[in-house]
């Protein structure tokens, strides 16, 4: 048992998704979003084996593009 472990729901109570996104041998990978509780996207980007890589943008709730990072 692992402790301090706690498993997400890919949904949140009302339905909508929190996150969408593939996994390579249990870790993140390829192109992932992330979206709060009003279904607007929040955060975008891509995991290589779990590890975040090249451009994360982060969205207001309008859509806007707030900021860029690169992590490569």
């Amino acid at each position: 048992m692992v402790e301090n472990h706690q498993e997400r729901s890919p949904f949140y109570e009302n339905g909508l998704p929190r996150f969408k996104g593939e996994y390579l041998k249990g870790e993140m990978h390829g192109p992932w979003e992330f979206f709060r509780k009003d279904g607007s996207l929040m955060r975008s980007g891509e995991f290589n084996q779990g590890v975040q890589i090249g451009i994360w943008r982060t969205f207001d709730r309008s859509g806007k593009l707030v900021s860029e990072k690169n992590l490569d």
